[in-house]
């Protein structure tokens, strides 16, 4: 009783205390548990790596049989495996994008670009293959828009794709599973806030991105300096700073992005769940855009809002020039439960309202993916060992099916005929 009463009247006191010094001491108490973690979970550096592929995965990811694999290894062409108990085969993510390039200058050799192309995915300029910038959005939280966006990053650059992931939002869970502490690692300018902002201390977006463990894939990480946008945007227009539409707000990431266009194939944008400044300016900036949605009937009269509220606001946007030109526009159904008839049945309605504008495979719910974020890490950062066989296959298929129909509407505005 004595204990229990200590603890009411420690918590009496706590109640009487200004509600931000409450709150910033559980923001602080917060911050060091989630350093800990870390510390335990990515020792010694406290920095996140890859795990190494089977040749088997190599092979599938290459597109080449793993007979195949083995018969270049064993002649001692192309990058050589790290060979474990067994004679087991590994290969890093770099490994297998060396095996991809040199496949290619193989095909190339023999005069067949086609095949080479299938192989380096990188896209060609001097073709007219334009920058893809993907914004991936919704206006409600909780419909698995940094999931979807952080796996399709992901799977370009395994793919073979040379990609960038913008966090957008200040919550910054895209860069938290990429091992971020965004209050620990992070300081001003560190986000592309720091490329877009208004005043004389605008630093070049090259200088802000950051590499991650993924090869062929970095980093623009997010952090709450990024609501300072949402802030200052409005004293801007009042000001009439930057009168051109060119340096109007809902230009400055599609302009920031521009400046490292060439060293990419694929943006992939994570927005905030809410249509600001930053959302406005990630789609205005978009070549593509994909919606999130969870098929429950409160999430799809939600983003029958966000329709709306978007279409009104880029109308505007549009009058006041900026270009909004999608290559194309899908709705991706999130968190599908197959055997939930009311579900399915919502499926059903907006497959009659958008047709193809929904996208065939939908992102099925699954533990694998829930368990896998307790690490913060995605489906494709853990091994197959780590969960029942059936409950990792059917979430991996699921994964590999929708961001393959993503990357082949990608090549389609490419314009490559696959």
């Amino acid at each position: 009783m004595a204990v229990a009463s200590v603890k009411a009247t420690e918590q009496q006191e706590m109640d009487l205390r200004p509600a931000d010094e409450t709150i910033a001491e559980d923001a602080q108490a917060l911050s060091a548990q989630l350093q800990a973690m870390r510390e335990r979970l990515f020792a010694p550096s406290s920095r996140k790596t890859l795990r190494t592929f089977t040749s088997g995965e190599a092979a599938r990811l290459v597109g080449v049989s793993d007979g195949y694999l083995r018969q270049l290894s064993l002649a001692g062409e192309g990058p050589a495996p790290v060979v474990g108990t067994g004679g087991r085969r590994y290969y890093s993510l770099a490994d297998i994008d060396a095996l991809r390039h040199y496949l290619g200058e193989q095909a190339l050799a023999k005069g067949n670009v086609a095949k080479a192309r299938s192989y380096v995915k990188w896209r060609d300029e001097a073709r007219g293959e334009h920058l893809q910038i993907i914004s991936v959005t919704n206006f409600k939280g909780g419909s698995g828009k940094t999931t979807s966006a952080v796996h399709l990053a992901q799977y370009l650059a395994m793919t073979g794709h040379r990609v960038l992931a913008v966090d957008l939002d200040p919550q910054a869970s895209l860069s938290a599973l990429f091992g971020y502490q965004p209050e620990l690692d992070l300081v001003g300018n560190d986000t592309i806030y720091g490329a877009i902002r208004y005043d004389d201390e605008a630093r070049p977006l090259k200088d802000i991105i950051r590499k991650t463990y993924f090869h062929n894939l970095d980093l623009l990480p997010g952090n709450l300096e990024l609501q300072e946008f949402e802030h200052v945007t409005p004293r801007a227009l009042a000001e009439r700073k930057g009168g051109d539409a060119k340096s109007l707000f809902f230009a400055r990431v599609q302009n920031a992005l521009q400046t490292v266009a060439h060293d990419y194939d694929v943006v992939v944008i994570d927005c905030p769940p809410q249509l600001g400044y930053l959302t406005l300016s990630a789609l205005c900036a978009s070549t593509s855009v994909i919606v999130t949605v969870h098929p429950q009937m409160l999430d799809v009269a939600s983003m029958s809002q966000f329709l709306f509220m978007t279409s009104d606001l880029l109308g505007v946007v549009r009058e006041a020039g900026g270009t909004l030109n999608f290559d194309f526009l899908r709705y991706l159904v999130t968190r599908f439960e197959p055997n939930d008839g009311p579900q399915a049945q919502i499926v059903g309605f907006l497959r009659s309202l958008f047709g193809e504008r929904v996208l065939t495979s939908p992102m099925v719910k699954s533990t694998a993916i829930s368990d896998a974020g307790l690490t913060k890490q995605t489906l494709y950062e853990v091994g197959r060992e780590n969960f029942s066989r059936g409950t990792y296959d059917r979430a991996i298929e699921s994964l590999e099916s929708v961001n393959a129909e993503i990357e082949q509407l990608i090549h389609t505005a490419w314009g490559r005929k696959e």
